[in-house]
């Protein structure tokens, strides 16, 4: 892969034929308040200029524009497979996965959480936007569910988003993810600022939700999106913002 845009490579024990990274906001030609790596089509950026950055983006990756499944994500949990024949009618969805060669999965995010998956043979691959409503949902189980292997031969990568010290959030919050699995509790501190809200850990809930799932081997975390304003778009920062991209496929 070569230098033209500054991108995130995730750290995994995956096979030589699964690609993956994620973008940073830099290195596109969206202008303020997008600058300038902006692929999201739905946040007010100028069209011709989100068009030019997902060009740059599929040329980087080595990958022909059309082979790109872009969803119209909803923060829900509905999971679709990804191939040649739909491509240009994806319906509204927040996973894919896919079995097929040279085609990407792709995640929009700017604060919410994007997962990839691949299994340990290099045969199928997939991608979630798992922001707290879809992974309380359970959209990180739909996608295991929906790539049909052994969830133990599954290996995931958690790519950049909002920090435990940034996720404050409402009780009804900490109560949705209570009442699907009391252990979620470790992922809420209590936030001084404001009695009765919480500070939320979304590395640590999609933890447990894929150890649940039964996927033991899980990377990366440790990234925010808030306070790393020179690489991360972050909506909870600046509200009108881009997004970034993190993507997943077999070559």
């Amino acid at each position: 892969m070569n230098s033209e845009l500054p991108l995130i490579e995730p750290i995994w024990p995956v096979q030589a034929g699964v690609r993956a990274f994620c973008t940073t906001r830099i290195g596109g030609v969206s202008l303020p308040p997008w600058d300038s790596l902006n692929l999201g089509d739905h946040v007010g950026d100028r069209r011709g200029d989100v068009l030019e950055n997902r060009s740059q983006l599929a040329r980087q990756a080595g990958l022909g524009p059309g082979s790109l499944a872009w969803l119209s994500q909803i923060h829900g949990t509905r999971v679709v497979e990804v191939a040649r024949g739909n491509l240009n009618r994806l319906p509204e969805a927040d996973a894919s996965f896919t079995r097929e060669l040279g085609i990407a999965c792709v995640i929009l995010t700017a604060d919410c959480l994007p997962v990839i998956l691949a299994d340990r043979n290099g045969r199928v691959v997939g991608a979630a936007h798992a922001g707290w409503r879809s992974l309380c949902g359970g959209v990180l189980e739909n996608l295991v569910e929906a790539m049909a292997v052994q969830p133990e031969e599954l290996l995931a990568w958690m790519g950049p988003a909002i920090g435990p010290g940034q996720f404050e959030v409402g009780p009804e919050v900490r109560d949705a993810f209570l009442a699907v699995d009391p252990r979620a509790s470790s992922a809420f501190a209590e936030a001084g600022a404001r009695p009765g809200h919480f500070m939320a850990d979304i590395y640590q809930l999609a933890y447990q939700r894929l150890q649940n799932a039964g996927v033991n081997a899980v990377h990366g975390g440790g990234f925010c999106t808030v306070t790393d304003a020179a690489r991360f778009y972050s909506y909870r920062r600046d509200r009108q913002t881009g997004r970034m991209a993190t993507l997943v496929w077999l070559s």
